[in-house]
């Protein structure tokens, strides 16, 4: 979430046509989804679709159109803590493992509130608004993407648990198309270290663009010491976790830190979360994803994903054992190496515009490729905020600060992530035992 000077007032007409655009796309992800989809929650993690949507009105609504234009009239007065999710300074709210119970309010006034809320916006931009609604109305927009890539995730954990297992969609760019031939040679790009700069700042160039923000856990932007230190060129596929897995990876708790050990016991994993042994088979392996069940075989050179950090630091210490001194980069090695290829991400970026819906193989072109898009990279590195970080005032402050406890940091974007919201200063964060998201790994080594 940016601060007070970090995002500057865009024009009015190109935040609406913005806004507009947002809006549009989260409607177009439920458009496969029956009205019995959207009100599934199957896990803790997850909510359902008709939520997300309600939520994200909700946020342009308490933040933006309450305070800052005149008259407005709210949708429902039962709104205003039936969709809060965890601003506590806000009130009360529903505990999140009951919002699979809301069906009331009905779908069609969830819609209709979508609507009231557009329309106060577009009210608001057309009159002489103040600097600092535009600002929300930014940091809005990006929220409502964070939440289109939650109804992807959430709505494929659904999918998986229904003993059908249907499809969300069948993908106009299937994971398998790309994985008819081998994934290029895993190799290592190697960075001399030194002081560099971290986290984000503004283009100087365009100043007033809806795209010129960041979330505040980006900032302030610092000096970090980097010993010299070496990327993989890509993401470990399918193919290598599968050694991995053969290799009694999951047996072994000398690769497991002591808590992953733990949770991977207690919860039987074997195996990436959407990994299943063929029907009357021990040895071959199939994958869930948005478009239905696939073989391994037809994965096998697509990016792994759905580990937790556990996992993925668990795969870096067996590699280790082939590849002395692999393990997962941290944050600021991530950045660094991504700000010194490109800031944003590449057109051919593996995210969700591209209709793939799942990691695809990595280009044969030299360098680092697949930084942005495919699966959101675990690293090394906790979550806390940078020197000098200072959360917001008010019940903004709530949207990130108080979550830098026990979370560790991931970079880079996935399959599922909208190609305007990320960048090579985002940071996103879950807790290290989470798989129902999009994440997966890249090596890293030290240099010499």
């Amino acid at each position: 979430m940016q601060t007070q000077t970090q995002v500057h007032t865009p024009a009015a007409s190109s935040l609406l046509a913005r806004y507009r655009a947002v809006r549009a796309a989260s409607l177009a992800l439920t458009a496969p989804l029956s009205p019995e989809d959207l009100m599934v929650q199957s896990c803790a993690e997850a909510s359902p679709v008709k939520w997300h949507l309600a939520h994200t009105s909700w946020f342009f609504e308490t933040f933006v159109l309450r305070e800052f234009l005149a008259g407005y009239q709210d949708f429902h007065p039962d709104f205003h803590w039936l969709f809060n999710s965890y601003y506590n300074s806000l009130g009360e709210m529903p505990a999140k493992n009951l919002r699979s119970s809301f069906s009331r309010p009905p779908l069609a006034d969830i819609f209709a509130y979508r609507t009231h809320v557009d329309s106060a916006i577009g009210r608001l931009l057309a009159a002489d608004s103040n600097p600092e609604a535009t600002r929300r109305i930014a940091l809005g927009l990006h929220h409502e993407q964070q939440h289109q890539e939650l109804i992807a995730t959430d709505i494929k954990h659904a999918l998986f648990t229904n003993p059908l297992h249907p499809a969300y969609l069948v993908p106009s760019t299937t994971a398998a198309d790309s994985s008819t031939e081998i994934a290029p040679p895993l190799d290592w790009v190697n960075f001399p270290g030194g002081l560099t700069q971290i986290g984000y700042a503004p283009d100087p160039d365009s100043p007033d663009s809806p795209d010129s923000f960041c979330f505040d856990n980006e900032s302030p932007r610092h000096t970090v010491y980097l010993q010299p230190y070496a990327l993989a060129t890509r993401l470990v596929t399918c193919a290598e976790y599968l050694a991995f897995i053969d290799d009694s990876g999951y047996e072994r708790p000398e690769l497991w830190l002591s808590e992953g050990w733990a949770i991977a016991r207690e919860n039987h994993w074997q195996a990436p979360l959407y990994w299943q042994h063929m029907p009357g088979s021990d040895r071959y392996w199939r994958i869930f994803t948005l478009g239905g069940w696939h073989g391994l075989d037809t994965l096998s050179e697509t990016p792994v994903c759905h580990l937790s950090l556990f996992e993925a630091d668990a795969y870096a210490r067996w590699a280790a054992r082939h590849t002395p001194g692999c393990r997962l980069p941290t944050e600021f090695e991530w950045e660094h190496a991504a700000a010194a290829a490109t800031t944003t991400a590449p057109a051919n970026s593996n995210l969700l515009e591209s209709a793939a819906l799942h990691p695809t193989r990595a280009s044969s072109a030299p360098g680092l490729q697949q930084l942005f898009g495919d699966t959101w990279e675990w690293t090394a590195s906790a979550y806390t905020g940078y020197p000098g970080y200072h959360p917001l005032p008010g019940a903004l402050g709530e949207y990130n600060g108080k979550f830098m406890s026990s979370q560790i940091v991931l970079r880079g974007g996935s399959c599922v992530t909208p190609a305007t919201h990320i960048r090579a200063t985002y940071r996103n964060f879950f807790s290290p035992a989470t798989r129902w998201q999009f994440s997966g790994l890249r090596l890293a080594r030290d240099g010499s």
